[in-house]
């Protein structure tokens, strides 16, 4: 939404300007924000006191949001014989190995996920450039090279979200949906901030959460207490 329109300027009157508020105040303020047409997405925006340039100060994981995003997930596997039947019991929405590479290479993604096991990573090479700034290349510490597929499957399905800190240090995600109740939201936001603290590199100095904010798709952004961010184990 366009900073400088009506319906923008209009909401940010219900957002106390240089107050940084708790988590349970964000998220009683957020769900007044409302405006759009659809069901927002909440997302929060953490600007973390690293350098990923430095590979001991990358924050990089995934966490299963315990009332999942709210969003229907697509999920594709690549394996083969026994673990491609494991992936079909599991739910996957798209399972092979070749076909689905073919698929790629040819500009078609019909996946949110993509979940592989470690004996095929090498074919996964020849589309490694299409994936990889996508985000959908499968790593192991997002969970989505094992050969635990059917698991796998069931994270991505409940609501696991990835998270990987970029070059400027900032991290982004989507936590639900403003219609989700507050003790949802409030559980999904614990529970991935948790997981944002437990990925503190040990070489990170100073203060680890320099800056924290929760929106909507289309809203002004809450400040967030940082203290209270880190404070959260």
């Amino acid at each position: 939404m366009a900073k400088n329109t009506k319906r923008f300027q209009e909401l940010l009157k219900k957002v106390e300007d240089k107050k940084n508020y708790n988590i349970s105040e964000a998220i009683d303020t957020v769900k007044t924000l409302a405006s759009a047409k659809f069901d927002e997405t909440v997302e929060i925006a953490l600007k973390l006191n690293v350098d990923p340039r430095h590979a001991d100060q990358m924050v990089r994981g995934s966490v299963v949001l315990p009332a999942g995003t709210g969003k229907k997930v697509r999920v594709a596997v690549i394996a083969k014989d026994a673990k491609a039947d494991e992936a079909k019991a599991a739910g996957a929405d798209l399972v092979g190995a070749e076909e689905i590479i073919e698929d790629v290479q040819k500009g078609i993604i019909n996946f949110d996920v993509l979940i592989a096991t470690p004996n095929l990573m090498g074919v996964l090479g020849k589309v490694a450039r299409v994936l990889g700034p996508k985000g959908l290349m499968p790593n192991p510490k997002t969970g989505t090279v094992t050969m635990d597929v059917a698991q796998a499957v069931n994270n991505a399905k409940s609501g696991q979200v990835n998270f990987r800190v970029d070059k400027q240090g900032n991290i982004h995600a989507g936590l639900g949906k403003v219609s989700f109740s507050k003790e949802q939201l409030l559980e999904n936001i614990s529970t991935f901030i948790r997981a944002i603290n437990k990925h503190k590199p040990a070489a990170a100095k100073g203060r680890y959460v320099k800056n924290a904010a929760l929106s909507l798709t289309m809203s002004p952004s809450i400040s967030l207490d940082t203290q209270e961010v880190m404070d959260l184990k």
